[in-house]
């Protein structure tokens, strides 16, 4: 089914992928936002630029975005992947728990805050330029990928503040100086290198990027060394 959101409110616009059959193709979007909130077992395609929200609560949906995308994408999303052709705003993968986005340029600050997992629920956010300051803050479970492609440095000042679980990775010629205390960072492993490949791949594949262009440098892992980095500001009895 394809729907011309031209001039058309979130909200109507809303109400018509809801009622449309699995696969909606929107052209013509200009800022709508929570597309595909909440839902699940649908291919929604964006010709356009979603508004804030896209995808918030999605819950098994495949959404592909050829454009960029605003902030907010994948809010406490839950399954499902989103692939954005372009950039995305601040807070992509806020409070995410579940499912995959791929972005194919850069994304803003605030990413993968609050990111967590349960059981077998861990979410993934894969970036392929760059990322803003405060990447993965209070990170407590899932995987960041930032590959830096094409981009002076992977991500900007404070990554990882707050994470408490969790792991990034960032391909660099060097980690951030200024991590915080309860992070550390190292060349990623051969057993790090088995566990994103299958993200590079599907990354690859999503946006048309040659794989051996972005295998040519190295990957550092960025983990916390502890469960509870907190602990020194509570009082124990």
């Amino acid at each position: 089914m394809n729907i011309n959101a031209c001039n058309m409110h979130f909200m109507d616009l809303n109400r018509e992928i809801k009622a449309a059959p699995n696969e909606v193709v929107i052209d013509n979007c200009m800022g709508q936002r929570y597309i595909g909130s909440g839902l699940s077992n649908k291919s929604i395609v964006i010709n356009g630029t979603p508004g804030n929200a896209l995808g918030a609560y999605l819950d098994g949906c495949v959404i592909t975005v050829h454009g960029n995308a605003q902030d907010a994408t994948g809010d406490t999303m839950n399954d499902g992947t989103i692939y954005i052709s372009g950039s995305s705003g601040d807070a992509t993968g806020y409070a995410m728990r579940g499912g995959r986005i791929f972005v194919n340029g850069d994304v803003g600050y605030r990413a993968g805050i609050h990111m967590k997992e349960y059981k077998e629920k861990s979410p993934v956010l894969v970036v392929g330029g760059s990322a803003g300051s405060f990447l993965g803050e209070y990170q407590a479970g899932g995987t960041i990928l930032v590959l830096g492609i094409e981009r002076r440095k992977p991500v900007g000042n404070f990554c990882g503040v707050g994470m408490h679980g969790g792991q990034i990775f960032l391909r660099c010629d060097a980690p951030p100086a200024d991590l915080p205390g309860q992070v550390t960072a190292s060349k990623a492993s051969e057993e790090d290198m088995q566990t994103i490949e299958a993200y590079i791949d599907e990354f690859c594949r999503a946006f048309g990027r040659k794989k051996v262009q972005i295998m040519n440098k190295d990957f550092y892992t960025l983990r916390p060394d502890s469960k509870n980095p907190y602990t020194q500001l509570y009082t124990q009895n």
